[in-house]
């Protein structure tokens, strides 16, 4: 009944599925486990056994990735899962996803087992870069010259083998799964358990590779939207479950710090944000903001985490109702000690903006802007006067609300830096969270004092500087102001024959644009620059003083003929703001109904496509039917006239036996 050499078994065993069960079953007890397994195989792509009975597929499948397991055999678990996806994907899909569960879950307790067995959570998995190429030929020569320890034989022989194959699982299961709108909810709970194994096991290489496989899909689904079945990112949930995965994915990316990842996730996202026709969750908007601004954080770039700590707190502040002072407090203070601890900008003139607009630097930073849902990049400024409007140095926490004061406000050079550090040494104590902003924030008042002094002093000796700002050394405050100096931030030279810092720049390398912050007067070179500005205001000083009576008569002409303007064109003012209203309100009722026709219609065009792959579906399964109903009616009148044949060769050679006998 079966060839042992070719481990194909007969037609005879696999005309029911309980006989190719059983026979994979007595298998497994003489220890044939290979055996058992091509023969579940074999039944699983035969094309007789296609139609789905789920009390003998789900068991063959069962015990068909159980071996699978054992064996380590991904590639033969995804074959299997394939067949079996066909089988049920229109029949029972929730035995589809049953079976894959239990199996990963199978694959994830075989390879806690081997990690318990080498005492190791994660044991010499560090040294292994690839799980696809265990071995490179570096390894195997460093292998020869230097010495292991059991514990490291251990961990190559008995807990690596079983993570590359959980490993396979993972990629083979999110392979099969992809576009498909029957198993997303699936697809997505493989996908977060995946990056799951990423971070347990430190797969930085595997986490970059399943980062690109998500990214693959996710393009997939946008590539074969009309195809029956595939996903529509359309739908609120299920572009709620992207969103979700990607968020995981980019916690995932900060726990495993890969910064790179981190920011490709967040490409992803604002993606999956620009696809979507409506706006996601606030709370999940909330999470991405957050998470945002702790990526800007790792890289050094105060601006944009100040600008998503922003949008967070607003999120926050507008939906949450039940948000508490002290959580209110902390956020406001998070977006105020980030905002204070942007570094200075050096002041650029227009022609330097102008050609400043080819440079990478500029794309970069509209990139990230439209990240955060921005339509110009953000400066220092534009966040100081958006904090202001919020109110939120009112909303701070008590030790830190004097602090904006201090450094944006007040013109005090001599006790500048001794508050600011008194009170971010305090702000250390009792906020650790803040605490990494506060040396930021301490250069940016050494930065605050030079410009003050610039407009007070014409030289000063390093020696008083440096009592001044106590937290700093003499060394570090040069290599500070350096930078700026150089760009014209800082109007100022270092003469180190006489230990002193001298103020003030020659009119022709002044810059056209003052610099932001508390001042009391204008620099030399600036009033230079601006004499014929000055000369004007001057003289209309003057002439407001000699005769004040003609301003008043100036105005009070300007009023009048405004007013007789005014009146006019009032009406017809009137009706056109009218009429301009109610046009802007058609419009958007005519768009909204657009909108809502367009859905209906997409709507409509996917139930059709539906029923029609329903109907290609009942089709296929009646002719499948019909041509196995005449196959088993030929096999039948085969059988019946092989059984005449035989009985009548049967009859003639007894009767030639009789014959034979008789003579």
């Amino acid at each position: 009944y079966y060839i042992t050499n070719n481990l194909r078994v007969g037609w005879c065993i696999f005309r029911t599925l309980k006989n190719a069960l059983k026979r994979a079953k007595e298998f497994i007890e003489v220890n044939k486990k290979n055996d058992a397994l091509d023969t579940l195989h074999e039944v699983l792509r035969m094309r007789r056994h296609r139609q789905y009975q789920h009390d003998l597929h789900e068991p063959i499948i069962t015990l068909y990735l159980s071996l699978c397991v054992e064996l380590k055999k991904g590639h033969a678990a995804k074959e299997g899962l394939y067949q079996y996806k066909i089988l049920t994907q229109n029949t029972d899909i929730n035995s589809l996803e049953k079976v894959i569960r239990r199996f990963v879950q199978t694959a994830e307790n075989r390879a806690e087992e081997a990690s318990k067995e080498a005492k190791s959570s994660k044991g010499d998995m560090a040294n292994v870069d690839d799980l696809d190429m265990l071995y490179t030929p570096e390894s195997l020569m460093l292998a020869t010259v230097s010495g292991e320890d059991d514990q490291d034989r251990a961990d190559r022989t008995v807990l690596t083998p079983w993570v590359k194959f959980l490993w396979e699982v993972y990629r083979h299961v999110l392979d099969i799964l992809k576009n498909n709108n029957k198993v997303e909810k699936l697809y997505q709970d493989m996908a977060q358990l995946a990056f799951t194994f990423c971070i347990k096991y430190e797969r930085k290489t595997e986490f970059r590779k399943l980062s690109d496989s998500v990214r693959n899909h996710l393009n997939l689904i946008i590539k074969h939207s009309h195809q029956t079945n595939s996903i529509n990112l359309n739908d609120p949930v299920s572009l709620q479950l992207h969103l979700d995965t990607r968020l995981y994915q980019l916690d995932c990316a900060i726990k495993i710090s890969l910064w790179q990842e981190a920011i490709k996730t967040i490409n992803d996202i604002h993606s999956l944000m620009q696809l979507s026709k409506k706006k996601p969750k606030p709370q999940a908007l909330a999470n991405y903001y957050k998470k945002q601004a702790l990526v800007f954080s790792k890289a050094n770039n105060r601006l944009f985490e100040a600008c998503a700590l922003m949008k967070h707190y607003q999120l926050v502040f507008d939906q949450k109702k039940t948000a508490t002072v002290e959580e209110k407090q902390m956020l406001a203070s998070g977006v105020l000690m980030a905002t204070l601890a942007i570094p200075l900008p050096a002041s650029m003139s227009e022609n330097e903006k102008y050609l400043d607009l080819q440079n990478s630097t500029k794309d970069k930073n509209m990139t990230l802007a439209s990240y955060l849902d921005l339509q110009h990049a953000p400066t220092r400024e534009t966040l100081i006067a958006d904090i202001v409007k919020q109110g939120i140095p009112g909303k701070v926490y008590p030790k830190l609300q004097p602090l904006f004061k201090i450094l944006e406000i007040d013109f005090q050079p001599l006790k500048l830096c001794s508050l600011v550090d008194n009170m971010l040494t305090n702000v250390e104590k009792t906020y650790p969270d803040l605490g990494p902003y506060a040396v930021d924030v301490r250069q940016v008042a050494v930065l605050r004092l030079m410009r003050q002094l610039a407009q007070v002093y014409d030289k000063i000796s390093i020696s008083k500087v440096v009592s001044l700002v106590p937290y700093i050394e003499p060394l570090e405050l040069e290599l500070l102001i350096i930078e700026p100096a150089k760009t014209l931030d800082l109007q100022l030279r270092i003469d180190h024959s006489t230990q002193t810092f001298i103020f003030g720049s020659t009119i022709q390398y002044q810059r056209e644009e003052t610099t932001s912050g508390p001042t009391v007067q204008q620099m030399p070179s600036e009033m230079f620059r601006n004499q014929l500005v000055l000369l004007y205001s001057a003289l209309n000083k003057s002439v407001d003083l000699i005769s004040p009576v003609m301003k008043v008569q100036a105005k009070d002409g300007l009023r009048h003929e405004s007013i007789s303007v005014y009146m006019k064109s009032a009406k017809r003012d009137q009706l056109n703001m009218i009429k301009r209203k109610e046009m802007i309100e058609h419009r958007k009722e005519y768009y909204e109904n657009l909108n809502t026709e367009k859905e209906r219609a997409e709507l409509q065009e996917r139930e059709k496509t539906r029923r029609e792959a329903e109907k290609a579906e009942t089709k296929r399964r009646d002719e499948e039917e019909k041509r196995r109903t005449e196959e088993r009616s030929a096999r039948e009148e085969k059988h019946k006239t092989n059984s005449s044949r035989w009985r009548k060769s049967r009859n003639s050679w007894n009767s030639l036996e009789r014959s034979r006998l008789k003579v």
